[in-house]
């Protein structure tokens, strides 16, 4: 979608946590859209923003190869706020001084801001304006500013730092901590005395302003006769995508949907018949079990995975769309629409400034080079609860839009070690035994995701007076906002019992059952 005018546009300089930035003023329904950090101030500028964020990053502004945007962004009139970084590129910049820290600061510390700053009318802050001086903030930062720019004041302090800055007369704020994530007392007050106070925008962003104008973009991409097959798997992400595309171009779209032979049970037959009959989409139904499974014969190693299964994922479009081009009498399959969310993109590839990439997943990063499609990604900068939030203002039915979130290369990357037929079985039985009883006792729609995950360990069992040697089942229940940060569930004893007994008596192998109580961070949802 084209960004909107008259919003605020964040520059990203690597931070994990850029895009909450953005996701954060879009709840104040004021649009918001990323760039990096270097972009040209004259490409800026046609966005007309009412104010610019620059965000967090893992450099520190002295080295030889920070990342860097333009200095005549501090001299426009546009407001701007500094966040982390953000705030020790401002100081670096305009002659100030930032220095390595003797105490770093990661985590929690207690942000005091100066009581003038705190009130209302001359001498108090816009950007601290009716905050309590005393605030719980989360930092993540191994530098600090030591000396500050001419016509800067200094309104908040840590025990260790300088944690608020600013210089009214320019529009220019920084602060050291991140307003954005949900650890910082006040943030979202702080943010919004920027977004309202500050930089004066107006609430124009909503669902059906982002439906429109993405409809209409789409439109404009796939041009007037191209037709468009979707990557659709019946999931939230690719559901919304598809339901999107179709109310742009209609059946020039054609959905295909793959059975990987790595789908949950029965998920392949159960959803095409939910996208024929209740959406009406239309959708080609493939099984290519087979193939994906021979391509995946001996692999063990994850990301050797997930980019086979990507690029067998490609392989098999391209084939189909050969066919279709062969049967249809008019227009050219030239695009290929897949329901690619943010956390997807952040964990795969440094698409926006030089942010870490953590893994590859198959719709981003697994993708070949000569792939014969145009992408169309319209969920690409949103979050899981921001699309699931799109897809009932498109009126989809409520069981799709609380559907758990499920890996693009299925059940692959939930089977450690090799994929055979007989483990994917087992993995199948496994993990429809841990929604079944996740479902049963109303927990469901209260949690991120369950499932079941299949160990490449055997452990010794007692089973009919018998000695066995059987497989390791590990169950996986954690609750999330955005998928960028997870913890583990705390499930009722009872609900772990029904679970466990259930797996070891009704999956055949299956001798034991771990539950596993790992946050993200350090640990990541998937095992793989």
């Amino acid at each position: 979608m084209e960004a909107e005018r008259g919003g605020v546009v964040v520059l990203d300089f690597g931070g994990q946590y850029t895009q909450l930035i953005a996701r954060r003023i879009r709840e104040q329904q004021v649009f918001s859209s990323i760039l990096p950090c270097n972009t040209s101030m004259e490409e800026m500028m046609k966005l007309e923003p009412v104010g610019v964020v620059l965000s967090g990053g893992p450099s520190s502004v002295y080295d030889a190869e920070a990342p860097k945007c333009d200095p005549k962004l501090l001299a426009l009139g546009v407001p701007v706020l500094g966040i982390c970084y953000g705030m020790q590129w401002i100081t670096h910049t305009l002659g100030g001084k930032v220095e390595r820290a003797d105490r770093r600061e990661y985590g929690r510390a207690q942000l005091k801001i100066d009581d003038a700053a705190c009130a209302h009318g001359a001498g108090g802050s816009d950007l601290f304006c009716g905050v309590p001086a005393s605030l719980r903030v989360w930092n993540s930062h191994g530098d600090h500013v030591m000396g500050l720019p001419h016509g800067f004041r200094t309104v908040g302090r840590t025990a260790n730092a300088v944690a608020a800055v600013e210089d009214p007369a320019r529009k220019i704020y920084a602060v050291e901590f991140h307003p954005e994530v949900n650890h910082t007392e006040q943030g979202t007050e702080i943010l919004r005395n920027f977004l309202f106070r500050v930089c004066k925008a107006e609430k124009k962003w909503s669902g059906a302003a982002f439906i429109e104008e993405t409809v209409e973009a789409i439109r404009q991409k796939a041009g007037p006769t191209s037709k468009v097959i979707c990557a659709l798997s019946g999931g939230v992400d690719s559901t919304v995508a598809a339901a999107l595309v179709h109310r742009a171009i209609g059946d020039r779209l054609t959905n295909i949907f793959v059975n990987t032979g790595m789908l949950r049970k029965n998920e392949f037959a159960e959803t095409l018949e939910m996208l024929r009959e209740r959406l009406g989409l239309r959708v080609i139904g493939i099984d290519a079990s087979d193939r994906f499974l021979a391509r995946l014969e001996g692999v063990t190693d994850p990301e050797i995975k997930r980019k086979r299964i990507g690029a067998e994922f490609i392989a098999v479009f391209a084939e189909e769309a050969q066919r279709l081009q062969r049967e249809e009498a008019h227009g050219e399959i030239g695009f290929l629409v897949q329901g690619t969310l943010y956390p997807d993109v952040i964990e795969s590839i440094s698409v926006r400034g030089p942010s870490a990439t953590i893994k590859t997943h198959h719709n981003v990063g697994g993708l070949p080079k000569d792939m014969p499609f145009a992408l169309i990604e319209p969920l690409r900068d949103l979050f899981k609860d921001e699309v699931r939030r799109i897809g009932r203002e498109l009126g989809l039915p409520a069981e799709i839009l609380v559907k758990h979130p499920f890996p693009g290369p299925g059940l692959a990357v939930r089977l450690l070690g090799e994929v055979t037929r007989p483990h994917l079985l087992t993995l199948q039985e496994a993990d429809n035994v841990v929604v079944e009883e996740i479902r049963r006792a109303g927990l469901y729609e209260k949690v991120w995701q369950a499932f079941a995950v299949l160990l490449p360990v055997r452990s010794v069992g007692v089973m009919g007076d018998g000695r066995t040697y059987g497989l390791t089942i590990a169950v996986r229940v954690v609750q999330s906002d955005d998928a960028m940060t997870a913890d583990w569930v705390r499930l009722p004893y009872d609900v772990l019992e029904k679970i466990s007994t259930r797996i070891v008596n009704e999956v055949p192998g299956v001798t034991r059952v771990v539950y596993d109580i790992s946050s993200k961070p350090p640990s990541t949802i998937e095992w793989e």
